[in-house]
């Protein structure tokens, strides 16, 4: 009776993920099969599961479309999503090693006062932040895209997490071995804590290819669109091409997937090791 009721609860357990997985996998379906159907398969009144013939050629029209600076706009999101990932974790790595293991006075102080950002809106920044980019002249450049956005207290309070939790023991014997804080930080630190780089890595990149209301602030010359602003465009184009959305929409998250499929074992272990529940 009991191995009875411990196989109809597996088997309960698997019919519930399956049909949850199908409910994540809906929005997938549907990218794809609307960016391959023709316009009025889109807007028919039946549903069809996948239309007669696909339109494989609409993948190239998002490409030639004059309107829609597709191309380059994948260019810059790769660009400012990759600079401002390396950017963030040399930087928030730099400072959460420093707020874990380089005593000084104020460190606690320096610690909340970053955890306190966390707190204010990031449209209360904006203001302040555009006026200092157009200072700078920084307007519809990568500069002005990926320089303001480099520091994540997040970030910074991940790493510092983590590396509290650090064995001290390698890092003694760096000492002995003459190694100051920083060859200790990049010989021994940096090489034993990749999972929680990766993890982090993870989700700046996702948080910086999907940002969508600074690059709509300073990105005003269409040759500084990012994907998520050419996007915007079929929203308040007048002549709206349904089977173009759903292609750009689909272009637009196959590297995020490949990002995340490489680096998902990661997120995990990087997260449980940093120690954000203690």
């Amino acid at each position: 009776m009991h191995d009875a009721l411990t196989r109809a609860g597996r088997a309960l357990r698997a019919a519930l993920l399956v049909a949850l997985a199908l409910l994540f996998l809906i929005p997938f379906y549907l990218l794809v099969r609307n960016g391959l159907a023709a316009e009025s398969d889109i807007t028919a009144p039946s549903w069809t599961f996948f239309p007669s013939h696909l339109h494989w050629s609409n993948l190239t029209e998002v490409f030639t479309d004059p309107n829609l600076p597709m191309a380059r706009a994948l260019l810059n999101s790769s660009l400012i999503a990759v600079s401002t990932t390396l950017g963030t974790v040399v930087l928030a790595s730099l400072a959460g090693y420093g707020l874990a293991r380089i005593p000084y006075r104020h460190s606690s102080v320096v610690f909340y006062a970053i955890l306190g950002t966390l707190m204010v809106p990031a449209a209360v920044t904006f203001v302040p932040s555009f006026v200092l980019v157009s200072t700078l002249g920084w307007i519809s450049t990568l500069r002005g895209l990926i320089v303001p956005t480099l520091f994540s207290a997040f970030a910074c309070f991940v790493f510092r997490q983590y590396f509290l939790g650090f064995p001290k023991e390698l890092e003694d014997a760096a000492r002995v071995d003459g190694l100051g804080y920083w060859r200790t930080y990049w010989r021994i630190v940096v090489p034993n804590a990749r999972p929680v780089f990766a993890a982090v890595g993870t989700i700046v990149f996702i948080g910086a290819w999907n940002a969508f209301l600074w690059p709509l602030v300073i990105g005003q010359d269409r040759s500084a669109w990012t994907v998520q602003v050419a996007l915007s465009t079929f929203t308040t184009a007048q002549n709206l091409n349904l089977h173009e959305l759903f292609v750009a929409a689909g272009i637009s998250i196959v590297p995020l997937i490949a990002v995340f499929l490489l680096l998902q074992r990661y997120i995990v272990a990087g997260v449980e090791r940093s120690g954000i529940d203690d």
